[in-house]
């Protein structure tokens, strides 16, 4: 326990550290800019009447400028970009959950657990196959994309790499992936809605258990209304619970298959690095508190408003991260997997998410 408090002591003062230099204050001068510009654009009333949020605006800006300018500055910006894009997110994310009571946790109810189990584990079984079998690619590869379509995007696939030990590069392939057909259901969710047949709360539903980010998931619910984007937040975060199951069944195959092997692995090689997300724990008391009224109405209204600009700033800096030359590198192979997956989340999981809403 004392060693645990220790490295925890260490890993936080060498963060500390790292967010006070220049590259960490210049890179969210740029985020919170452009996020600024988002939020401004987005009260124009063209803007307003195609519903375009800043959440929508702050990562086409982001992608502007990250294919464009974003390349000569980086090593000025990335600390403070990257620290937005992870810290900041899951900030917003639990400041979300005073948009949401658990009255409307209990609206998903059950069939919304079953979605989310379903498309979770049918999402990963058909990268393992696929990827083995079809694409031949290696396991790593294949496990780290399935992570990512499966459950949160480019966190899932962050949290993977350490219970794989996967190499640096088959990460950067994986985030490449999940960012890109991401950002694409982002967009193209909105689009499909009134086609669809589905109510709002089916929307979210549906939004919450296909879309691979949970940012992607809160632009596209709330391109549609408030009411979607609150059910779509709370199915993806019931998803992104089952992040630390998924790692500890995953970690516990590794070591069986490392043992079959006949590898010998001492005991600092079994520690797999399993990740709990903290920030959907803490999504949850956001939620109770809000649910028990115990922060007063002018406060919480406060806290939502912080919250839009924390996600905002989050999308932008997930747009400056999303290069062209990053699905250059991911190759044709890993790009069809995730084409593949994207499909199977919107065409497969239209079909699952009506199928499972009929028997409920």
């Amino acid at each position: 326990m004392l060693s645990a408090i220790k490295d925890i002591s260490l890993h936080f003062s060498i963060n500390t550290k790292q967010y006070t230099n220049s590259r960490w204050w210049l890179g969210m001068l740029l985020v919170i800019v452009l996020a600024g510009v988002a939020v401004a654009l987005s009260k124009l009333p063209v803007m307003q009447s195609a519903q375009f949020s800043s959440l929508t605006i702050g990562i086409v800006l982001g992608i502007i400028v990250g294919n464009s300018v974003f390349s000569r500055i980086a090593t000025h910006t990335d600390v403070g970009v990257d620290y937005a894009k992870s810290i900041l997110l899951k900030a917003g994310i639990i400041l979300f959950g005073f948009r949401i009571t658990f009255a409307q946790v209990a609206g998903v109810g059950w069939s919304g657990l079953l979605t989310d189990i379903v498309m979770l584990s049918g999402t990963f079984i058909l990268a393992m196959q696929l990827g083995k079998r079809v694409f031949k690619l290696d396991e790593q590869t294949v496990i780290l994309i399935g992570a990512g379509s499966s459950i949160c995007g480019a966190a899932a696939v962050m949290a993977t790499e350490p219970v794989i030990k996967a190499q640096a590069h088959k990460v950067s392939v994986a985030v490449a992936t999940v960012v890109v057909f991401g950002t694409l259901s982002m967009f193209a969710y909105p689009i499909m809605f009134e086609y669809m047949g589905l109510s709002e709360h089916a929307y979210g539903i549906f939004v919450g258990s296909t879309i691979h980010e949970v940012a992607q998931v809160v632009a596209a619910g709330t391109a549609v209304s408030a009411n979607a984007a609150d059910t779509a937040v709370i199915e993806k975060m019931l998803r992104v619970m089952m992040l630390a199951p998924f790692l500890v069944a995953l970690s516990f195959c590794q070591s069986k298959k490392r043992a079959k092997a006949g590898n010998t692995i001492s005991n600092e090689d079994n520690k797999s690095g399993i990740s709990i997300p903290w920030f959907a724990v803490l999504f949850i008391v956001a939620s109770g508190m809000h649910s028990l009224s115990i922060i007063p109405q002018v406060a919480t209204s406060a806290v939502v408003w912080l919250d839009n600009i924390l996600l905002t700033i989050a999308m932008v800096a997930l747009g400056l991260r999303t290069h062209v030359g990053a699905i250059r590198q991911a190759g044709i192979k890993p790009l069809l997997l995730a084409l593949c997956l994207f499909l199977f989340l919107t065409l497969g999981g239209y079909v699952i998410n009506i199928g499972i809403a009929e028997l409920f």
